[in-house]
């Protein structure tokens, strides 16, 4: 990356990040170009904001473009980046209420909480035997940001964690049994109570997880999206509710979204389906900024930025 003494070209600024163009302008100094309000970009190698359908190839001195969001699979698209800019994301802003939102889902199902609220809407005093998570088997597919704070939570829970991860060799971390692999991908679902998709969307884990992985799961056992929809097939998704095999399901990303009001998902038996609002907190936002300001230093300075995406992973 460019030392800014180097390379005194200006930061354009757009979209989503307009709303801290003033810390982005004390952060970086002056040389800040507020590409809505029409300030010239010919000599922009740094974007900030943009979005995947923005147009790059409007800014020929590109060198850096930072995504104010978290997932990049948009960005990864055939033609949207050049190949010698170099890509980084707000990766770990949302991981704490996206696990959260992961741990109240799994309670949820093991609850059957929809039927507590159905029951107060007509003012039924319904008592039964539940589940709790202690002694629960979990499965997490992708082992990040969110999925490591998963795992922290629900060993707090007293649940039994294993995670996938796309390589390595370690059996534990200290924290969870490790898998890898198409083996360890078996072996994850054969054995997980609870299943929780984390992983990012990418051409290794789109339409991973299928009837036949489904089918590999114990009766009754229940899956979990939080990061993005496509991993999960959810055809078979509704099969596996319908039939019985599994438990439960909690959907809050979704493969079409807005999730169509035909969409088969909205009356499977067991579902609990959220808006992919699982990481719309203050919060959320406010981590997403810091990492862009700090990325914005990193840069003036020629310093490594954070989270450089790796476009053969696809994260």
């Amino acid at each position: 990356m460019s030392a800014w003494a180097a390379s005194p070209a200006r930061i354009g600024v757009t979209g989503s990040a307009r709303a801290d163009l003033e810390a982005i302008r004390e952060a970086a100094g002056e040389s800040v170009a507020d590409l809505d309000a029409g300030e010239p970009a010919d000599d922009v190698r740094a974007l900030l904001g943009a979005s995947p359908s923005s147009g790059l190839r409007a800014f020929p001195s590109l060198e850096w473009v930072h995504s104010t969001a978290a997932g990049v699979d948009a960005w990864l698209r055939p033609g949207s980046v050049p190949a010698m800019v170099t890509l980084t994301s707000a990766a770990g802003n949302g991981a704490i209420p996206l696990a959260e939102h992961a741990l109240m889902l799994m309670l949820m199902i093991s609850r059957d909480a929809p039927a507590w609220a159905a029951a107060q809407q007509r003012h039924v005093w319904q008592r039964r035997v539940h589940g709790e998570l202690a002694g629960t088997r979990l499965g997490i597919i992708g082992y990040g940001h969110s999925g490591k704070d998963l795992a922290a939570k629900a060993r707090a829970c007293h649940m039994q964690v294993t995670a996938l991860r796309r390589r390595g060799e370690a059996e534990c971390d200290g924290l969870v049994s490790l898998r890898y692999g198409a083996d360890g991908l078996r072996n994850l679902l054969s054995t997980s109570d609870m299943l929780v998709v984390t992983a990012p969307l990418t051409p290794e884990t789109t339409g991973m997880i299928g009837a036949a992985e489904i089918a590999l799961m114990p009766p009754g056992s229940a899956i979990i999206v939080t990061s993005r929809g496509g991993i999960v097939d959810e055809d078979a998704l509704v099969d596996a509710l319908r039939s019985g095999h599994l438990g439960g399901a909690g959907i809050d990303a979704h493969a079409v979204e807005p999730l169509p009001v035909s969409s088969p998902l909205w009356n499977a038996p067991g579902a609990i389906i959220t808006p992919h609002n699982a990481a719309t907190t203050p919060a959320t936002v406010e981590r997403g900024r810091q990492i862009m300001l700090e990325n914005v230093r990193r840069w003036v300075r020629g310093e490594e930025l954070r989270n450089i995406v790796d476009r053969d992973a696809g994260y």
